[in-house]
This record gives C-alpha cells, structure tokens and sequence, in this order.
C-alpha cells in the first residue's frame, strides 16, 4: 500500500508531506455481525484540516475526513477514486477496508489552535460519510465536534448516517456558540433501488426519521436529494414521492444533485449497471459521454422538477451561497430580532 502518498487533501494524491507512514498503520479485523467482513487500518495522522483544491465545484474550503472507504457502500460514491492513491481497490475494498484516523480528535484541536488558522468553514461527510458504521465503533465525531465548538468554529455536516442522532446534545450545544449545517442525503424513496444501490446505508424512510427528529429538537435540517438517478429514479412520479417525502419529514430545504460518474466510481458503477439493468448500459454510455457529468440540459429539466414540487409541498431550493444552520439559543433575557439563515452544502 502506498500509505506515503496520502497527503493533507482527500481529493488528489502527492508524495510530500505523507500524512502518516506505514509504520503508523495497525489493521484489525472485527468478527462481530455488524463489522464481518470489515477490516480496519487504524492511523495516526498527521494532518485532518484538508483544503479542497481551487477547481473544485465545491462551496467550501476546508473538511474533515476521519475516515476513508464507506461501508455504506454506495455503487456510485465519487470518493471510491480516493482508495486508488493507497493501492486499495476502489470496488469491494473500498467498501470494506476502512482507513480510519484514530486520533482525529485531538489532531484537529491543536491544527484549529494555531495562528494561522482563521476559523474558516469546516465540512463534514463530503467525501465519506463520516456516521457510516464505523463510527460506532470508533466514535470521533464527538471529539471532532466538541473541538471544533470550543473554538466557536462553523461547521457543517452531511450524512446518510441514523447515528448522528446520538450526537444531538453536543450539536445543540455547539449551535449556541457557532453556526452549524445539518443536512441529509435521500436522493430517491423506491427500496428496490435503495438496496441495490446503497446496500450498506440506512434506508430511505430512517434517514428522513433522522431529519424529523432533528426538527423536533428544535434543529433545521436540509435534504441533498442525491443522486437523482438517470432513467431508474428520475420520472416525474418518483421524483414526486421523493419530495413529498421529504417534505413530510419537515426538512428546510432540498437541493437535487444528479448522479455524476468520476473515474473510479464510473467503472463500478457501469459494472452494476451491467449486472442489474443492461438495457440502461448504451443510455448511459451516450448520457454521459461528454465526461462524469450528465448534460446541462438534463440537470436543469432535473432541477426544475424538484423545484417545483418542493414549492407545491411547502418547502423551498437552498440558495447559493446562504447558509443553512441550527438557529442559535438567544439568552433568556434577549429577544432575538434576526431571522434563521441557511447553509448550502452542495
């Protein structure tokens, strides 16, 4: 394994600085049910603030990755790539040789401690969940948010996770001192595509379980409605029950995304089609032609939809460049005189 390749960004491969050496790596097997199957290399890293790099399409700057693979397993996972600058195989190892940064927590209170840190924006789950499983075991994201709410540090986080639940009372407590972004992802409702997609993550109807009992403890929580899938979950009534959905379960906002196909993710993906749906392999081949995205022209018919039935159901697009966020507990003796913002993830 190239474990000197992985440097201070989860999106491109270097050689220098290497975030941890190979003799910082101890990998374990668990032989319990819900980790069979699953191994483990457990790290020391140098380095847990990563700088998205400057072409990215991404709206933020900075994120945090405690880990890297997903045992969600999701055949369309742009991060699969990622396992390749390890020599890990970005199809069946990506979904069950799981890098994780065990000490995290206290790595990301001394980088946020120093000077030339100014308290930017910081992003959570935008390259692997990070409440996939594997947080039950190894429980980081306590630590990393606890550090990041003692600097009164922004920050936002998006997951397909049900275990970001037990961490409601320190997000509650972090959105008194800082603005903080919930957001989950449900791109579609039908359970056949969910099991055959997402065979790992929690399913549809749990994650929007996880956005109204954030809304009923007081926390506003968007909806990425990603991947809207190509010609499996994109007619008008799929889209439509998604919605409603979504709206049902009181989230904010809802923000489609559609399906896109980055090296790494392309092959395994086009190998499932393959399997599962091979009348689809020549629409998708002429879909996506032109590279990982699908046409302009295809998105915006996408867009459009959602955007409308998000308005017949009461609930709106995130606007570029407004945060969605916990509103912030206003002391007793203070009434509040601004309005609730909302953060943009995607």
């Amino acid at each position: 394994m190239r474990w000197e390749n992985l440097t201070d960004s989860d999106h491109a491969p270097a050689a220098d600085p290497a975030l941890f050496g190979a003799d910082a790596v101890v990998t374990r097997t668990v032989d319990t049910p819900e980790f069979r199957g699953i191994t483990f290399h457990e790290v020391r890293a140098r380095s847990i603030l990563n700088r998205v790099p400057g072409a990215s399409r991404m709206p933020f700057e900075w994120t945090v990755n405690p880990y890297r693979g997903c045992s969600h397993a999701c055949v369309y996972c742009f991060a699969r790539k990622s396992h390749s600058y390890l020599d890990l195989d970005t199809g069946l190892g990506f979904d069950s040789q799981i890098v994780v940064k065990v000490n995290a927590p206290e790595l990301l209170r001394r980088q946020l401690a120093s000077r030339r840190w100014q308290g930017e924006h910081v992003a959570m789950g935008t390259n692997v969940d990070c409440y996939q499983r594997a947080e039950g075991r190894y429980r980081l994201m306590p630590g990393i948010i606890t550090a990041l709410a003692e600097r009164a540090n922004p920050f936002s986080i998006l997951t397909k996770g049900t275990l970001v639940l037990r961490d409601l009372d320190l997000l509650t407590r972090a959105a008194r001192v800082t603005d903080v972004g919930i957001s989950v992802s449900v791109g579609f409702t039908d359970p056949e595509l969910w099991r055959t997609v997402e065979p790992g993550a929690p399913a549809p109807e749990r994650r929007l379980d996880v956005v109204r009992t954030l809304g009923e403890h007081g926390i506003g929580c968007g909806v990425l409605m990603a991947p809207v899938v190509p010609f499996l979950g994109d007619e008008p009534a799929q889209l439509r029950a998604t919605v409603r959905a979504i709206a049902a379960a009181g989230a904010t906002s809802v923000t489609p995304l559609v399906l896109h196909l980055r090296p790494g993710a392309r092959e395994w993906f086009m190998a499932w089609l393959g399997q599962h749906h091979p009348h689809l392999v020549r629409r998708y081949r002429r879909l996506y032609a032109e590279g990982a995205y699908a046409p302009k022209w295809y998105q915006r018919r996408i867009t459009g939809q959602v955007h409308a039935l998000a308005q017949e159901y009461g609930i709106g697009p995130t606007l570029p460049g407004t945060p969605r966020r916990i509103e912030r507990a206003e002391p007793a003796d203070t009434p509040s005189t601004t309005e609730p913002v909302q953060l943009s993830l995607m």
